[in-house]
Formats: structure tokens, sequence, C-alpha cells
């Protein structure tokens, strides 16, 4: 298994969500939008999450070559995102977020795929290679951070650029692997996707992704206008994932103890913990940084659960569709629609208000998860 190369990739492709996640959205603020517009423009690579992954994954599944997928949606969405220095007014910004999200969201349930390939029965150990994509984060949230005290947030396009490069460069290292063929036995796609337990999967992940919509497009802003520095803001950012980190190193061992569906069940739980935390003490910075170290559970865990519950669920030549569709879902659709209503809620309700209602949908998601457990994809 060609552990450094997948490594350098998952390095880098979340080095830019370091950079997009916390602070995008005040470079928007920064050009003069207000939270509405700043809503519906951080759920447009949200939305385009929704689209690309099914697309590109379709694909990947019918003609195989995924990493000849990932290399060629890397460098084009490296070379589209230079529209971003040139483009004027919301309309154009929007067209240019849309066309180089679409391609960037296309890489990665492709890759998660050829990752699980290489690992094969070494399944669980999943996080040990994906622990990469926590460090980028954190190395470009604190080092962009302190960038934007030094300058200003004028440089956060430039920085995301350079690992859009960096993306496309550590694809160029990972050689293709084909994917196990269908099984005699294997139920039909549409088949396995409806049944009873994986569509509740789908709607709690849906679900668990609206919940974190205020937190992706608005933390940033929230503990701004609480007086906390843009280095602080991406110490808190950076905490969250250094905590996630230490947590994917053990998963492995908390999937074989309690199996994916359990370690669900707790992260959706404690993800309604932390939204009312961060909701009721936004000037407590005790209280929001023991909600920060919860990012190990409500994205942490989850995620490692989920990947693990889609491989389990969808194999052979479904497992990129499989992937995509959680992706999308979840990432994608619930991402962009929980980015709206925090957007359309932000000023007419408060931060308090948005912030609770995201506990309440995740605890309805673990509401869904504990009613619709199978043991069987554990």
């Amino acid at each position: 298994m060609p552990y450094w190369r997948l490594s350098s990739f998952y390095l880098f492709y979340f080095s830019v969500l370091g950079i997009l996640v916390p602070y995008w959205s005040l470079y928007l603020k920064h050009l003069g939008y207000d939270a509405l517009a700043i809503g519906q423009l951080m759920a447009i690579p949200m939305a385009t999450k929704f689209i690309a992954p099914n697309v590109w994954g379709w694909i990947g599944d019918r003609y195989g070559h995924r990493m000849r997928i990932v290399r060629l949606a890397s460098l084009i969405s490296a070379v589209i995102f230079l529209l971003i220095f040139v483009v004027d007014g919301f309309w154009q910004l929007a067209l240019a977020m849309m066309l180089f999200s679409f391609f960037w969201n296309a890489s990665l349930p492709q890759f998660e795929v050829v990752t699980l390939t290489y690992l094969k029965e070494r399944v669980r150990e999943y996080s040990r290679v994906r622990v990469w994509g926590s460090v980028g984060f954190i190395i470009s949230v604190l080092l962009l951070g302190e960038l934007i005290d030094r300058f200003d947030v004028t440089i956060v396009p430039y920085g995301i650029f350079i690992v859009y490069v960096s993306i496309w460069l550590a694809s160029m290292t990972v050689k293709d692997i084909e994917t196990p063929a269908h099984l005699d036995n294997q139920h039909s796609f549409f088949q396995i996707l409806k049944k009873p337990p994986v569509i509740a999967f789908f709607v709690y992940c849906f679900l668990m992704q609206f919940g974190h919509g205020a937190y992706y497009a608005f933390y940033s802003i929230y503990m701004e206008d609480h007086g906390y520095s843009k280095s602080l803001i991406g110490m808190l950012w950076a905490l969250g994932v250094i905590a996630e980190v230490v947590v994917f190193i053990f998963m492995h061992r908390l999937l074989e103890r309690f199996g994916a569906g359990k370690v669900l069940m707790m992260s959706l739980l404690l993800a309604a913990v932390r939204w009312l935390l961060i909701a009721g003490f936004p000037e407590a910075l005790p209280i929001l940084i023991f909600a920060q170290l919860l990012h190990a559970f409500s994205f942490g865990t989850f995620h490692a659960a989920a990947v693990h519950i889609v491989h389990m669920a969808f194999k052979g030549r479904h497992s990129g569709r499989g992937m995509a569709m959680y992706s999308s879902l979840s990432f994608g659709l619930g991402g962009a629609m929980g980015s709206l209503l925090s957007g359309n809620l932000w000023d007419a309700a408060g931060p308090m208000v948005t912030f609770s209602i995201a506990a309440g949908i995740s605890l309805l998601a673990a509401v869904i998860s504990w009613r619709w457990y199978d043991p069987a994809y554990d």
C-alpha cells in the first residue's frame, strides 16, 4: 500500500478546507456581502457536492480508472479557480464557485474508493491514512490565520490556489488500482439503496451535515463579532481538528469494540451538545475550547464510521456510487441546506436560535440512527 502517497493527497485536499471553511466567509464579508448572500455563496460548494460525486461516481464504476478522474478533476478545478481573481459581482462569483467546486468535489469520493481498495481487508485502518487530511487542515488554518492577521484577508484566494495545484501534483504520484468486480450474488445498486437501514443511514448523514451548516458558514464571523482575533479563530478551528486527529489514531479500536452503528449514535448526540454550547456561551473561551474538542466526535468518529458502513453496504463496482451518494447527500445536500437555512436565520433570529436548531436536528438524527440500527453493517 502506498501509504505516504495516499496520505499526501489527503494532506493537500483538506488543506484547502482549512482555508476555505474558516476564512472564505470572512473574505466574502470583506467583499461587502451580507449574511444572506454569504450563506448562499457558502452553500454553492456543498450544493455541487450533491451533483458532482454522483456523476463522477457513475463514470468511475462503469469505466474504472478512478485516478484518471481524480487527476483530471484536480487539474481543472485549479485552472478554473483562477476566475476568482477576475470576476466582479455576486452572480459572477457564484458561477466561478460553482464551476471550480464541481470538479473539486468530484475527486475525493473516487480517491476514497482507491484508498479502501488498497487497504483491502484492513478497511478499519482507513483512519490512519485519512488522519493526514486533518493534519493538512491544521497546518493551513493556523498558517492562514497568522498571515491574515499580519497582512489582510485578501490573501485567502492565493492560498487556496497554491494548495489546489498541490492536490493535482499529489494525485500524479498515486497509481490506479482495479476495483474488485461484482460478486455473483450481489444485489443491484438500487436494491441496496432501498433497504430501510440504508435509507435511514443516508437520512441521518444528511441531517448531521445539515446541523453543521451554521458552523461552517458563520462560526468565524460569530467569533469575530465577539472580539476574537483571526489567529485565535484559526486556533479554535485547528483545535477541533487536532482532537479529530487523536480520535482517528484510535478509531479502528473503537469500531472493533463498539461497531460503526453505535459510534454513529454517540457522534450525533455529542454533536447536539456541541451546538448548544456554542449557542449559549460564545464569550466563555474555556467552554468554546471544550466544544471544539467535541469535533472529534461530530466529525471524526462520525465520518470514519460512516465510510465503514458505506464500504460494508456497497461492494465491488457499487463502491464508487455508494461513496458518492454518502458524500453528496451529507456534505453536499445536507451542508448546502444547512448553510442556506443559517443564512436566512442569522440576522432574523440570531446565532443562539440558529445553533439551537442545529442541536435539535442532530438529536433527531440520533433517534433515527437508533431506530434503524443494523449490526450487519458493523
